[in-house]
């Protein structure tokens, strides 16, 4: 039963402001959405009326488009904006550039930048409510919630489950998030990846750290892969690609060796051949493809009731 029909804060702008209950009032409209948008009429007039900027300072193909999926199936007004072609080139804070865009009454802000803390440094210069897609290599609050939804959808129930998430944990967004999500719904949380890409903190996050995969495989219930984040790194964490793969790569000839076999999951893209390999990614034991769902009826749960905080959503 739940114990809240609203949430507990006006934004989203990380895992670490939700309650638990929070996270289950999320899933309970999750739940909702996916049997909406599994209907041959997808669309419902949720948020007609209410007009969101998916403003995106970092390139983005499946974050982007699952928002802007959400915001079409619950009938909002939608505009996208395009850091490159913006006022901000031309030397205009983000604070002003953004308040321009309000003064065209928008209600939400989807944000995606590069930096850490913009969503949480945005909300105290402007009135709209604002969710984090993603802010440098601090948090990705939906990406959490689609994945740990993923998972309870498969298992039931998070409790005691133990996951871990392999691959480069020290630049990733994706990783902290899942860390404090899964944690506050009582999940056993594990990472495993090269020293060199663990997080100096790591051990503070009450986390079981591996660095042999097989180890870590034999360990989980489910395995949340990452690809290795390239365009964030300022020099070589690793001698080569081919013995990434070798060490912590997730191939079918792992897999097989284990006495039991976690789920897979990756929150994309899938460099295939380096994190995973294709005979992988496509088997019977990954849900990939149930996340990216799941992405669309999250960011349907999350708009939904955020607009219901400060409007009449029907």
């Amino acid at each position: 039963m739940l114990k809240s029909t609203e949430l507990s804060t006006n934004n989203l702008l990380g895992i670490k402001d939700l309650t638990p209950d929070d996270i289950h009032l999320i899933f309970y409209w999750t739940k909702q959405f996916k049997e909406i948008i599994n209907r041959p009429i997808k669309k419902v007039p949720s948020l007609r009326d209410i007009t969101i900027a998916n403003l995106f300072f970092e390139n983005s193909t499946r974050t982007r488009l699952s928002f802007e999926l959400a915001e079409k199936r619950l009938s909002a007004d939608v505009i996208n904006f395009a850091a490159s072609s913006s006022s901000l080139s031309k030397g205009e804070s983000l604070v002003d550039t953004i308040k321009n865009i309000l003064a065209m009454k928008v209600d939400l802000v989807v944000l995606r930048h590069p930096e850490p803390g913009s969503a949480k440094f945005l909300s105290k210069h402007i009135d709209a409510q604002i969710i984090n897609a993603g802010d440098g290599t601090h948090e990705h609050p939906t990406q959490a919630l689609l994945d740990a939804f993923s998972i309870q959808e498969k298992l039931n129930d998070l409790k005691n489950k133990k996951i871990v998430i392999i691959g480069d944990i020290s630049h990733s967004r994706v990783a902290i998030s899942n860390i404090y999500c899964l944690q506050k719904l009582g999940a056993k949380v594990a990472v495993c990846g090269p020293q060199s890409l663990m997080p100096r903190n790591i051990y503070s996050l009450n986390v079981e750290v591996f660095d042999d995969v097989i180890k870590a495989l034999e360990w989980a219930d489910v395995a949340n892969i990452l690809r290795v984040q390239h365009e964030r790194m300022d020099r070589s964490y690793f001698p080569s690609i081919r013995e990434y793969h070798m060490r912590y790569g997730i191939t079918m000839e792992k897999m097989l060796s284990l006495n039991e076999i976690p789920l897979i999951m990756h929150p994309g893209p899938i460099n295939r051949g380096v994190e995973l390999s294709s005979e992988v990614a496509d088997s019977k034991y990954s849900i990939i493809l149930d996340q990216v769902q799941n992405g669309v009826a999250v960011r349907m749960s999350v708009l939904y009731l955020l607009a219901s905080k400060s409007k009449n959503v029907q």
